[in-house]
């Protein structure tokens, strides 16, 4: 978990958002105070934390004005568990697709990525000795740790792929290892040969090779590596069970699907990473793992579920609309807490935090069932973006539109230089033709710039060394046209 932010005050939770999103204000509060709920609560006595219920909030805005980059900003900043589905994807319990309730099973899964990612750093240190062990079995299996020959055993003859233990020369030349490894000089040896080689120097061969794999001599040399390929596989089940994932064991069908274990020959380099890979893997504890993993889910996890209103039913109407409400009703239980089975045991949602979000263009949060309301006590409304927010969208985040491609261009050696007056008028530009056509919020931003700099970007390999002032005149000239032809503008702007 993210440690810092228990030291975060709503006040700074929304400085660190102002850094991607301009403007929305009253959202960027309810979520900044949604999330230090969450950690005022996990300071509550025991007895009373379990009353506290979370505050769960729906957005409501346009497409474009920010709900998505709200959610995720909010995910990346707190470190806690999140996903973000969409509304449409699920269907009612009896009807072919996705069953709600694979989005908690999703989100458990998102939990013990960011548990074990934790925990692997953690034990990097001593993954990495062991790794670097287990690659020099790999480059000498018959030099062992302390100059022994393969037969006496150590804690270097670990490890993925290593070579198995021989006594000196091999007795039986048919079946003796015989992959080609490399020496410091580039020369191949046989394996059995760097093993006469080490036991003479004493542990002198396996040093000198710890050296130059350290100093990354060895980087493009090949070895083969062992690596293991489920033989269970995971299969998803459309239907209206309790569950979708089955982990299915074919017992004695292995070979059929490739068995166990399979050789890869990589570098040095690549087989360090999978063997480093493989010995923070073996270090991990899975059980407790998955534990710390469901719990953080149920005290600290977050679903958004976007497109709301596109399950939204206005009164009347039938159909596959039916549908749509039976999927309100399935979410229902859910967000008001319930039980759910997952392959790593039950997940009380009671406590995870639901945002909501959806443009409620064709209908209204009032069209959602009841019940589904009530659970969504907190409703904010995103405001549409005017001229003065698109400035500021191209200005001031860390991710500007205009700072993305003044560094595309770059890299082709071109430099862009934009006007303070250009980036008014692409402002005004696009402003206007959201008022005129669909609104599409900051999105139409996207659409602007790539037709305003298209010529740059095409010619961009002849054009190396040129610094390409963006001006009102340039910006008039390539957009004019199109913005005055409204018809025109409705299908490339």
């Amino acid at each position: 978990m993210n440690q810092e932010l228990f030291s975060l005050t709503p006040k700074e939770i929304v400085q660190a958002l102002d850094k991607y999103i301009i403007g929305q204000e009253k959202a960027k509060k309810s979520v900044a105070i949604a999330l230090r709920n969450r950690l005022r609560r996990r300071n509550l006595p025991e007895d009373l934390r379990d009353e506290v219920a979370p505050k769960n909030i729906i957005m409501i805005g346009s497409t474009g004005v920010g709900k998505t980059e709200i959610a995720r900003r909010l995910s990346k900043l707190s470190g806690a568990p999140f996903i973000k589905v969409e509304a449409t994807k699920y269907t009612e319990v009896g009807y072919v697709g996705r069953d709600v309730e694979s989005m908690v099973r999703d989100l458990m899964s998102v939990s013990l990525s960011l548990v074990k990612s934790e925990m692997a750093e953690e034990v990097r240190e001593e993954a990495e000795k062991r790794a670097e062990e287990a690659l020099l079995d790999l480059l000498l299996p018959g030099v062992k740790k302390g100059g022994g020959s393969a037969d006496q055993g150590s804690p270097g003859s670990f490890g993925a792929g290593a070579a198995p233990a021989a006594e000196g020369k091999s007795k039986d030349p048919a079946t003796s290892n015989t992959d080609v490894i490399y020496a410091g000089d580039g020369s191949e040896k046989s394996s059995g040969a760097v093993a006469e080689s080490g036991s003479d120097s004493k542990g002198g061969t396996r040093e000198k090779f710890r050296k130059m794999l350290k100093e990354g001599k060895l980087d493009e040399k090949m070895v083969e590596v062992e690596t293991s390929q489920s033989n269970s596989p995971s299969i998803e089940v459309f239907s209206g069970q309790s569950f979708e994932e089955m982990n299915m064991n074919f017992g004695n069908l292995g070979n059929i699907f490739g068995g166990k274990k399979k050789k890869r020959r990589v570098s040095v380099k690549n087989a360090h990473e999978i063997l480093l890979d493989q010995e923070m893997d073996k270090l991990i504890d899975d059980e407790n793992a998955a534990d710390l993993a469901r719990e953080r889910v149920e005290q600290m996890g977050i679903i958004f579920i976007d497109e709301i209103d596109k399950v939204a039913v206005k009164e009347g109407r039938g159909g596959v609309d039916v549908s749509r409400e039976g999927v309100q009703r399935d979410i229902l239980p859910i967000v008001e807490g319930s039980k759910i089975n997952t392959k790593y045991g039950l997940i009380d949602t009671s406590h995870i935090l639901f945002i909501a979000a959806g443009a409620f263009h064709m209908s209204k949060p009032s069209d959602l069932i009841p019940e589904l309301q009530g659970r969504f006590p907190l409703r904010v409304e995103l405001e549409d973006l005017s001229d003065e927010d698109f400035y500021r969208i191209l200005t001031e985040p860390e991710n500007a539109l205009t700072k993305q491609y003044v560094e595309l261009l770059k890299t082709e050696g071109v430099e862009l230089e934009f006007s303070d007056e250009a980036l008014k008028r692409i402002s005004e530009i696009a402003a206007d033709v959201n008022h005129k056509t669909e609104n599409i919020g900051a999105r139409r931003l996207q659409t602007i710039m790539e037709l305003l700099l298209e010529d740059v970007s095409f010619t961009a390999p002849e054009l190396e060394g040129q610094k390409i002032p963006i001006t009102p005149d340039y910006v008039n000239e390539r957009l004019q046209d199109i913005v005055q032809d409204q018809d025109l503008s409705r299908y490339i702007l």
